[in-house]
């Protein structure tokens, strides 16, 4: 792997030095920091000339001074001369404004797309997008891995007994169904509206059976845990007699821990997509890594192996 280069923005560097300790080579030098004028200035150190470069950054808190320094690192690779450029971007921001659903509003998972094209990206590696079609907004290459075997492996391991798999929406049932196959457990949909555009919303109705089961929740990611709240408290009220729950991207953001930290979820699992800071760990949240998921595709891309096979 002696031109293969992983480099890392300073959004998830623990992330990337896993990768690479799974790689089983050095993390690629790189200089990135923030002038007094909030400009960024980025410099890589070594040399990458027709090298295949791959440069972790999820696109997170603060979004967008990630989104910015990811852009600049592109370009970067691009000018130093770089043979394939690949950005792995296992969070990818924006992913919720997928659609124009109001009159005059952007679609800025689109916007985002051309961004990391225009920067000099050949390749995009992700994880577990908000909606598949925003893999149609690339013109490069787009391989999305998803860390739901990851997931459902912890959970078969605990072996809880009478368990019921729930879609916090019925846009996710889908991803519920296929949880709920690697579990072996049936599965209920919540039916739920959101309110307007901020980050409300209202609890419809349950469709299945959950009464005096235990329920786990699945959805892509948490943000402020107002919905996951709301969908505890509604799961409970029906019947359930434990709620534990899981999700791809811990994004946490306002008065997500402190709602997390007095709701009355059992546990709730998450991966390493984003990195869960000490001010954001509870003992109630268990954090999986995904360093060899993303240090296997490294590597398989890299050597012109399948992907897709990995979750064959």
């Amino acid at each position: 792997m002696d031109e293969l280069k992983v480099f890392s923005g300073t959004a998830h560097p623990a992330l990337a030095g896993s990768v690479c300790d799974y790689l089983g080579i050095p993390l690629g030098e790189v200089e990135v920091f923030e002038f007094s004028n909030e400009n960024i200035f980025v410099r890589i150190l070594e040399n990458i000339r027709e090298r295949d470069v791959f440069i972790i950054q999820p696109i997170c808190s603060p979004v967008n001074k990630s989104l910015v320094e990811l852009l600049i690192m592109l370009d970067a690779s691009r000018r130093a001369s770089a043979g394939r450029i690949t950005a792995v971007v296992p969070y990818y921001g924006y992913s919720r404004t997928d659609k124009k659903d109001q009159p005059r509003v952007p679609i800025t998972a689109r916007l985002i797309a051309d961004l990391i094209t225009t920067a000099g990206a050949n390749r995009l590696l992700t994880a577990d997008l908000h909606a598949p079609q925003i893999q149609g907004f690339f013109t490069i290459p787009v391989d999305e891995l998803t860390t739901r075997p990851i997931l459902a492996q912890y959970f078969n391991e605990k072996a809880l007994d009478d368990l019921v798999v729930v879609a916090t929406d019925i846009g996710i049932s889908k991803v519920a169904r296929d949880m709920a196959a690697k579990l072996g457990a049936p599965l209920a949909i919540i039916e739920k509206r959101r309110l307007g555009n901020v980050d409300a919303t209202e609890t419809l109705n349950i469709i299945g059976e959950v009464e005096g089961m235990r329920a786990l929740t699945v959805d892509d990611e948490i943000d402020t845990a107002g919905s996951l709240v709301g969908v505890v408290n509604a799961l409970l009220e029906h019947g359930v007699t434990e709620v534990y729950a899981c999700c791809t991207h811990p994004v946490f953001s306002g008065p997500a821990i402190q709602r997390i930290a007095t709701s009355r979820v059992k546990e709730v699992v998450v991966t390493d997509t984003i990195p869960v800071n000490d001010d954001k760990k509870l003992d109630k949240i268990t954090v999986l890594p995904i360093d060899s998921l993303i240090g296997e595709a490294i590597h398989r891309i890299h050597t012109g192996l399948s992907v897709g096979a990995m979750f064959e």
